[in-house]
Protein backbone atom coordinates (compact mmCIF):
# COMPACT_ATOMS: atom_id res chain seq x y z
CA UNK A 1 0.00 0.00 0.00
CA UNK A 2 0.89 3.84 -1.01
CA UNK A 3 2.33 5.99 2.07
CA UNK A 4 0.34 8.99 2.02
CA UNK A 5 2.66 11.88 0.60
CA UNK A 6 2.09 15.73 1.28
CA UNK A 7 3.06 16.77 -2.78
CA UNK A 8 3.82 20.61 -3.99
CA UNK A 9 2.97 21.08 -7.42
CA UNK A 10 3.99 24.31 -8.49
CA UNK A 11 4.07 25.90 -12.22
CA UNK A 12 5.05 28.74 -14.21
CA UNK A 13 2.85 30.03 -16.45
CA UNK A 14 4.42 28.78 -19.71
CA UNK A 15 4.43 25.54 -17.56
CA UNK A 16 1.42 25.20 -16.37
CA UNK A 17 -0.08 23.04 -19.52
CA UNK A 18 2.38 20.63 -19.46
CA UNK A 19 1.86 20.38 -15.33
CA UNK A 20 -1.94 19.76 -15.74
CA UNK A 21 -1.32 16.96 -18.56
CA UNK A 22 0.81 15.31 -16.39
CA UNK A 23 -1.52 15.69 -13.63
CA UNK A 24 -3.94 14.19 -15.69
CA UNK A 25 -1.95 11.23 -16.80
CA UNK A 26 -0.81 11.02 -13.23
CA UNK A 27 -4.45 11.55 -11.61
CA UNK A 28 -5.33 8.12 -10.02
CA UNK A 29 -1.51 8.05 -8.01
CA UNK A 30 -1.67 11.83 -7.06
CA UNK A 31 -5.54 11.40 -5.99
CA UNK A 32 -3.88 9.09 -3.08
CA UNK A 33 -2.31 12.26 -1.55
CA UNK A 34 -2.41 15.32 -0.24
CA UNK A 35 -2.03 18.15 -2.53
CA UNK A 36 -0.51 21.65 -1.77
CA UNK A 37 -0.20 24.16 -4.82
CA UNK A 38 0.62 27.42 -4.87
CA UNK A 39 -2.08 30.44 -6.69
CA UNK A 40 -3.28 29.75 -10.36
CA UNK A 41 -2.16 26.44 -10.20
CA UNK A 42 -3.43 24.96 -7.56
CA UNK A 43 -7.06 25.96 -9.39
CA UNK A 44 -5.88 24.28 -12.05
CA UNK A 45 -4.94 21.12 -11.01
CA UNK A 46 -8.03 20.93 -8.45
CA UNK A 47 -10.20 21.28 -11.58
CA UNK A 48 -8.19 19.03 -13.26
CA UNK A 49 -8.07 16.26 -10.98
CA UNK A 50 -11.69 16.73 -9.70
CA UNK A 51 -12.79 16.26 -13.74
CA UNK A 52 -16.29 14.70 -13.95
CA UNK A 53 -16.66 14.80 -9.37
CA UNK A 54 -19.49 17.05 -7.69
CA UNK A 55 -18.02 19.56 -5.27
CA UNK A 56 -18.72 18.26 -1.69
CA UNK A 57 -18.72 14.45 -3.27
CA UNK A 58 -17.07 11.67 -1.44
CA UNK A 59 -14.56 11.48 -4.14
CA UNK A 60 -13.72 15.31 -4.52
CA UNK A 61 -10.30 16.47 -3.94
CA UNK A 62 -9.44 19.26 -1.98
CA UNK A 63 -6.34 20.94 -2.62
CA UNK A 64 -4.52 23.43 -0.34
CA UNK A 65 -4.04 26.75 -2.73
CA UNK A 66 -1.90 28.70 -1.57
CA UNK A 67 -0.98 32.30 -2.41
CA UNK A 68 0.60 33.26 -5.76
CA UNK A 69 4.33 33.04 -5.83
CA UNK A 70 4.84 36.17 -6.40
CA UNK A 71 2.65 37.28 -4.19
CA UNK A 72 4.36 34.98 -1.37
CA UNK A 73 3.28 31.47 -2.43
CA UNK A 74 6.95 30.61 -3.21
CA UNK A 75 8.08 31.72 0.58
CA UNK A 76 4.68 30.05 2.33
CA UNK A 77 6.05 26.36 0.50
CA UNK A 78 9.47 27.16 1.78
CA UNK A 79 8.39 27.40 4.95
CA UNK A 80 6.35 24.48 4.74
CA UNK A 81 9.27 22.17 3.42
CA UNK A 82 11.78 23.92 6.26
CA UNK A 83 8.59 22.18 9.03
CA UNK A 84 9.42 18.70 7.53
CA UNK A 85 5.76 19.04 5.66
CA UNK A 86 6.21 18.61 2.30
CA UNK A 87 7.79 15.10 0.62
CA UNK A 88 8.14 15.94 -2.76
CA UNK A 89 7.98 18.65 -4.78
CA UNK A 90 7.08 19.17 -8.36
CA UNK A 91 8.03 22.28 -9.79
CA UNK A 92 7.35 23.00 -13.04
CA UNK A 93 9.93 26.73 -13.32
CA UNK A 94 10.69 28.50 -16.60
CA UNK A 95 13.93 28.71 -17.96
CA UNK A 96 13.02 30.97 -20.64
CA UNK A 97 10.99 33.50 -19.16
CA UNK A 98 12.50 36.17 -16.33
CA UNK A 99 10.23 36.20 -13.30
CA UNK A 100 9.44 39.08 -10.99
CA UNK A 101 9.76 36.70 -8.14
CA UNK A 102 13.36 34.96 -9.49
CA UNK A 103 14.74 35.17 -5.64
CA UNK A 104 12.02 33.37 -4.32
CA UNK A 105 12.33 30.75 -6.57
CA UNK A 106 15.55 30.42 -6.05
CA UNK A 107 15.11 30.46 -2.72
CA UNK A 108 12.39 27.53 -2.88
CA UNK A 109 14.98 25.36 -5.02
CA UNK A 110 17.64 26.13 -1.95
CA UNK A 111 15.03 25.04 0.38
CA UNK A 112 14.12 21.84 -1.41
CA UNK A 113 17.92 21.00 -1.40
CA UNK A 114 18.45 22.00 1.92
CA UNK A 115 15.87 19.78 3.64
CA UNK A 116 16.74 16.78 0.89
CA UNK A 117 13.12 16.74 -0.50
CA UNK A 118 12.59 15.11 -4.08
CA UNK A 119 12.14 17.54 -6.63
CA UNK A 120 11.06 17.55 -9.96
CA UNK A 121 11.37 20.42 -12.09
CA UNK A 122 10.72 19.36 -15.36
CA UNK A 123 8.47 16.78 -16.79
CA UNK A 124 10.77 13.92 -17.59
CA UNK A 125 11.96 14.05 -13.49
CA UNK A 126 8.44 14.07 -12.70
CA UNK A 127 7.95 11.16 -14.52
CA UNK A 128 10.56 8.97 -13.20
CA UNK A 129 9.98 10.28 -9.62
CA UNK A 130 6.43 9.56 -9.05
CA UNK A 131 6.26 6.21 -11.35
CA UNK A 132 9.78 5.14 -8.99
CA UNK A 133 9.28 1.79 -6.99
CA UNK A 134 10.70 3.88 -3.92
CA UNK A 135 7.46 6.51 -3.94
CA UNK A 136 4.95 3.48 -4.75
CA UNK A 137 5.91 1.48 -1.63
CA UNK A 138 7.06 3.79 0.98
CA UNK A 139 10.21 1.89 2.03
CA UNK A 140 12.76 4.65 1.56
CA UNK A 141 13.79 6.64 4.36
CA UNK A 142 15.01 10.04 3.33
CA UNK A 143 17.84 11.11 5.39
CA UNK A 144 17.45 14.10 7.82
CA UNK A 145 20.62 16.12 8.01
CA UNK A 146 21.65 17.52 11.41
CA UNK A 147 22.18 21.41 11.18
CA UNK A 148 22.84 21.58 15.25
CA UNK A 149 26.57 22.34 14.74
CA UNK A 150 25.26 25.33 12.39
CA UNK A 151 23.01 26.90 14.33
CA UNK A 152 25.28 26.89 18.06
CA UNK A 153 27.90 28.19 15.57
CA UNK A 154 29.94 31.03 17.72
CA UNK A 155 29.69 34.57 15.58
CA UNK A 156 32.24 37.41 16.66
CA UNK A 157 31.24 40.69 16.61
CA UNK A 158 33.16 43.61 16.23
Amino acid sequence: MTPEYTIALVAHDNCKNDLIEWVAFNKEKLKQHKLVCTGTTGKLVEAEINKNCEKGSRDYIRITKLKSGPLGGDQQLGAMIAENKIDFTFFFWDPMAQQPHDVDVKALLRITVLYNVPTACNRTTADFLISSSLFENGEYEKKIYDYTDYTKRKIKLG
